[in-house]
């Protein structure tokens, strides 16, 4: 029976797959990259399948699983340790390990789902933390040079929710290395949300374990996390991320009730979720065929009976169309939709 994208993304959308590979062994990859050198059409590579939007034809060239496994403590000083972590770990196994072993760092991203090889293609990040807080390197397979290639994390072009990952793609991520602290305290909580959940105060220093507990309490109670049945569990998460917007923009944002984030650059960010809510539509609203807000947050879209990729596609545009034509703000699409990009 012909393998379905259906049966590897979280969306479980998506069609029939040309030739699936498994990646699950470091010492397996150049056999897996002369598998994939031997097709016409370039490689589709899954982690968790966890932000992907995968089309409905299906993939006719090769679709290679990420599902290494193996993490690595070495120390680089007296306050750090080198975590080596190969991609296909889960994210949320990293963030336990580390938080086992006293290493802080990464506790705020517990409950995220997917893989450690995807963290840095978007700069996954949660409750003021994100990966490149503690990214050191990178290990990548570089399919025009046909040759494995060290990143170190200044040359990865990480900001907020992207990468050079995201945009170039020529490389497959092979494993990471993340620089953690020794420490039994998490890093200083700066969310007020995440400060009550805790119990606490900001820029509090909660024990490592109490955080992540926290975290995943939080994620769970506010629709964050993926659910593992039920009518919300066909889903990539948030599908949009917080835009810039002008300050002119803030300004009307804040006098209708709007909450207003500040980047890292220094300009107001709107919360993406806000103002889905703001042109009306809130957690349940149906969008397009098959495609709904999830019954806990308007920013998360869920598939259900007759949901298909175009169709989820479809709601995405409604949505932008919709907050941009009411408020003049433009909002980008977080996960990856896959048209199949040629590498050259």
């Amino acid at each position: 029976m012909t393998e379905q994208l259906a049966d590897h993304t979280t969306l479980r959308l998506g069609g029939p797959i040309g030739q699936l590979l498994t990646h699950t062994h470091r010492d397996d990859w150049p056999d897996i990259a002369q598998a994939v050198r031997a097709h016409d059409l370039p490689p589709l590579i899954l982690g968790g399948g966890s932000n992907m939007i995968t089309p409905d034809a299906g993939y006719p060239g090769p679709v290679v699983r990420i599902a290494s496994r193996g993490i690595r403590a070495r120390p680089f000083d007296d306050e750090r340790v080198d975590l080596v972590v190969q991609a296909g770990e889960p994210l949320d196994r990293v963030v336990d390990y580390a938080t086992e072993h006293g290493l802080s760092g990464i506790e705020y991203l517990a409950g995220i789902p997917g893989t450690i090889g995807a963290a840095p293609v978007q700069n996954t990040g949660a409750y003021g933390q994100e990966i490149s807080d503690t990214l050191a390197s990178i290990t990548a397979y570089d399919w025009r040079l046909q040759a494995a290639v060290q990143i170190p994390a200044s040359a990865c072009g990480l900001t907020h929710r992207s990468s050079h990952f995201k945009t170039i793609g020529n490389w497959t991520i092979l494993s990471v290395t993340l620089r953690l602290r020794r420490s039994t305290s998490a890093a200083p909580v700066t969310y007020q949300r995440l400060a009550e959940a805790l119990g606490t105060s900001l820029g509090s220093q909660p024990p490592l374990a109490t955080a992540t507990t926290g975290v995943r309490a939080d994620r769970t109670a506010h629709g964050l996390s993926i659910p593992p049945s039920g009518p919300d569990s066909r889903q990539v998460g948030s599908v949009f991320i917080n835009p810039t917007i002008t300050q002119a923009q803030a300004e009307h944002i804040k006098q209708h009730g709007g909450p207003i984030h500040q980047g890292d650059d220094g300009r107001p960010r709107a919360s993406a979720g806000w103002l889905i809510e703001y042109v009306g539509h809130s957690p349940g609203s149906p969008i397009a065929t098959g495609i709904h807000c999830s019954t806990k947050r308007a920013l998360t879209l869920v598939a259900r009976e007759r949901a298909t990729s175009a169709t989820f596609e479809e709601a995405l545009q409604r949505l932008r169309h919709t907050v941009r034509a009411t408020t003049g703000v433009a909002l980008d699409v977080e996960p990856q939709i896959i048209k199949g990009v040629p590498l050259a």
